[in-house]
Parts: C-alpha cells; sequence; structure tokens
C-alpha cells in the first residue's frame, strides 16, 4: 500500500473513531436531561431504546417496525389534541363522525392517550410531549375536582360512544388508572402531585360507592363486563400505590370477573359481554393474574425446597400441603386455574376475532390479555405480543391512526389502546409490580 492510501485510510479511521465519541458524549448528554423524568428503578424511555431493563429474561426487544407505527400513532395522537387539553370519541348516535376535532372531550378517551404518552417515555416535565401532558392533566385534575362528590361519575355529559359501549361510568374508571401511573413521576411538582393524590381518592371513592354486590359496576354498557374488569384493575392500581382501596370490594369485583369462566366445562358467561366470548374471558384473566402469579411462585418454592415433587399439579390439596388455608386453597386454586384457562381461551384465534372485526372492544380485550400476561410474569407474553403486535400493524391506517369497524370506532380511542398495547414493553417493571404481594 503506498504512503497516500495509508493515510487516507488513517484519516477515515480517525474520522470513525471520532464520530464514535461525539455520539456517546450526545447520547450521555440526552440521557442525563432524560433520566430526571424517570420513575425509580427504571426509565420507559431507555427500555423503549432497548438500554435498560429491571429484567432482562422478562423483557421483548421492540422491533423497529413496531418503533416506527408507534410514532406515526403517536403523531397523528398530537395532532389530534383539542385546546382544552383533551381528547374525544364523539357520541354514539353520531359514530360515523371521524374528525378528531369535530367532537367534544371527554374523559375517558383523554385519560386513555395521556397513559398512552406515560407509556411511550413522557413525563410532565420531560419526553417529547411532555407540554401536552401537562395540558392533559391539567384538563383530567378539572374534570374530577369539579365533579359532585356524590356523583358516581366525574362527568356531567353521557351518550358518548365509551360510555355507551363500555358503561355509563367509564369515565371515572379510565381517569382513576391515569392517575396512578402518574403518580410514579418523580417530576411532579408537589402541588400537582398533592392534586393528583386527592383525585385518585375522589376517583376510588367513586368507583367503590358504584359497586353492584355481585361484584360488578353500576351503569354497564353494550360490554359492560369491560367497564368492570378495568374498574378491578383501577382498584388494584391504586391499592399498589397506597391509596386505602377496601379488600372485600377488591376481592368481590376479582371474583365477579373470575366466574365468568368455568374453568370445568370451558363455559362463558357473556351476557354482560355483548355475547363475546372475547369480552368477557380477557377480564377473567387479567382479574386472575395476581393470584396465579402467587400461586406459581409458591409452588415453585414448595418443589425447589423438595416440599412438593416436581411434577406436581396445582390443586387444592398441594396448596394445603404448602401452607395455604383450607379457604384460600379454594380460592387460588380457582384463581390459578382460570387464569391457565383464560389465557388459553384469549389467545385462541376464534376468540380473537371476537365480534368478528376489529372495534375498540377487541383492542381493550387484547390489552388486558397482554398486561396480564406481564403481572402473572408469564414468559408467555412474547408470543402473545408478537402475534397482536403483528396484527395491530397490518390494520394501522396510512395516517398513522386506528379505528374500529364497529362499536367503538372513534380513531382517537382506537389508537390510544393500540399504542399501550404496542408499548407495553416499556411498563414491565410497573405491571410485574402490581402482580407482587403488598
Amino acid at each position: 500500500m503506498n504512503t497516500t492510501k495509508k493515510l487516507q485510510l488513517a484519516a477515515i479511521v480517525c474520522l470513525i473513531v471520532w464520530a464514535a465519541f461525539a455520539s456517546l458524549a450526545f447520547r450521555s448528554h440526552y440521557y442525563d436531561e432524560i433520566i430526571d423524568g424517570c420513575a425509580p428503578k427504571g426509565c420507559v424511555f431507555l427500555t423503549l431504546m432497548g438500554e435498560e431493563s429491571s429484567d432482562s429474561s422478562f423483557v421483548y426487544k421492540t422491533p423497529q417496525q413496531v418503533l416506527f407505527g408507534t410514532q406515526t400513532g403517536l403523531d397523528w395522537l398530537i395532532r389530534a389534541q383539542q385546546q382544552n387539553g383533551g381528547w374525544g370519541a364523539g357520541s354514539h348516535a353520531r359514530q360515523n363522525v371521524m374528525d378528531p376535532h369535530a367532537v367534544p372531550t371527554d374523559p375517558a378517551t383523554t385519560a386513555m392517550v395521556a397513559m398512552a404518552l406515560l407509556r411511550n417515555g413522557n413525563s410532565y416535565q420531560h419526553g417529547p410531549y411532555a407540554a401536552q401532558l401537562r395540558n392533559t392533566t391539567a384538563y383530567l385534575l378539572k374534570e374530577v375536582e369539579g365533579a359532585p362528590a356524590q356523583s358516581f361519575n366525574i362527568t356531567s355529559q353521557t351518550g358518548t360512544q365509551i360510555q355507551v359501549k363500555l358503561g355509563a361510568n367509564i369515565d371515572v374508571v379510565l381517569t382513576s388508572q391515569f392517575l396512578s401511573n402518574l403518580l410514579d413521576d418523580r417530576t411532579l411538582d408537589g402541588n400537582t402531585k398533592a392534586r393528583v393524590k386527592n383525585a385518585l381518592n375522589k376517583c376510588v371513592d367513586k368507583i367503590q360507592r358504584a359497586q353492584d354486590d355481585d361484584g360488578s359496576f353500576q351503569g354497564s354498557g353494550w360490554a359492560g363486563v369491560l367497564q368492570s374488569s378495568f374498574a378491578t384493575n383501577a382498584l388494584e392500581a391504586a391499592q399498589a400505590k397506597g391509596v386505602a382501596v377496601d379488600d372485600k370490594k377488591l376481592d368481590r369485583a376479582r371474583s365477579f370477573q373470575k366466574n365468568n369462566l368455568d374453568t370445568e366445562s370451558g363455559n362463558v358467561k357473556t351476557d354482560l359481554g355483548a355475547g363475546v366470548v372475547l369480552y368477557s374471558v380477557s377480564g377473567s384473566t387479567r382479574a386472575s393474574a395476581k393470584e396465579a402469579r402467587k400461586v406459581r411462585e409458591e409452588f415453585d418454592k414448595a418443589k425447589r425446597d423438595g416440599i412438593l415433587p416436581a411434577n406436581a399439579p396445582v390443586t387444592e390439596d398441594n396448596l394445603k400441603k404448602i401452607g395455604f388455608a383450607a379457604d384460600e386453597a379454594e380460592k387460588y386454586n380457582d384463581a390459578f386455574q382460570t387464569y391457565q384457562a383464560g389465557k388459553v381461551q384469549s389467545q385462541d384465534e376464534r376468540v380473537m376475532s371476537g365480534f368478528g372485526s376489529n372495534g375498540g372492544e377487541e383492542f381493550l380485550s387484547y390489552l388486558q390479555t397482554g398486561e396480564s400476561m406481564i403481572i402473572n410474569k408469564d414468559n408467555d407474553w412474547k408470543n402473545w405480543y408478537e402475534n397482536v403486535s403483528g396484527r395491530l400493524l397490518h390494520i394501522q391506517n396510512d395516517d398513522g391512526s386506528w379505528n374500529g369497524h364497529h362499536c367503538i370506532t372513534s380513531p382517537v380511542f382506537c389508537t390510544a389502546t393500540c399504542l399501550l398495547i404496542l408499548s407495553v414493553n416499556n411498563d414491565i417493571e410497573k405491571l410485574t409490580n402490581i402482580g407482587r404481594e403488598h
């Protein structure tokens, strides 16, 4: 090699080395800014970028095509935000209106979008859409704080798509879930954090007062089983944040969901699920996930300690052998069997088709199944994710949005729900923490 070529090669190598160091310096500076906005013990932004994981064996690295689809969906949602900080799904009577700016805002839809923003690396002070999240938070806090104490919901609106299809009180349920998630945000100022806590307590009180004797929640819509399921989730999430939740009401709510699936016959109650197996069985799976995880973890320990043989099945008798009281053995065995049966049914292709086409209820059911599996630390969730993410990307609209073809057709609500599914990997730590005993 002559001297000129050697010098050219040396120059190229130097440029590559310089670029690498510059990139690392930029990443370090940029991440230093982002990390301040992350929750303790992890950051959804870093997890999204494949940089950090609290449990690397459990996390599924998000594929590039999913990241692209997620970003285009987020961009569409931001363009759809209205001046008051909210988003709307529109009325049940005018489901044909697909323009997100031609419908009034509502808390339920807004809360779903807000949760999607949180799950995709935005905090109150940091992230590409932090300003939008602050405006959204202000909108929802105003709705909660202005709601009469004796009411079951936080809005005087009636007849929205989400209310008619899920339940009249779905706004307080979804807003409660958002507020629980927001409490993990370390960038909240003291005054805002206090308002969020007070609002969450007010929401939990409304949800609990609206519970019927059978464990369901008042105001059921066309697929009321989903409102009851998300109300159960909301109470569970609030309890994990230290809110005083009535254990009896939470147990009753879980029992209602679990009882929709008969594990011996495989029959599913669909009277409050619009006759659709998917809606009911996804709720059963979600309601039993936390208790099923406790069973699996206790069984694994008992097998390691030699108390049970390696092939011992989960039964009431075996639960008693490892220290469960008789009534607990029955309850936890039921939860474990419900989870196992529900997980299988909710991923069956015939069941996943739901009403026969894609609607917001189908997307919500997919979301519940995936979160259930993560709460239970079930490694099968990766197979679920590959299937569902591929399904969602295939039906994403050219503008980045999703919409339903029946029932909940709102592009805003459907897009937010799909984004929560595609970015579920970002909330591994939060969801697995819900599954721990507190």
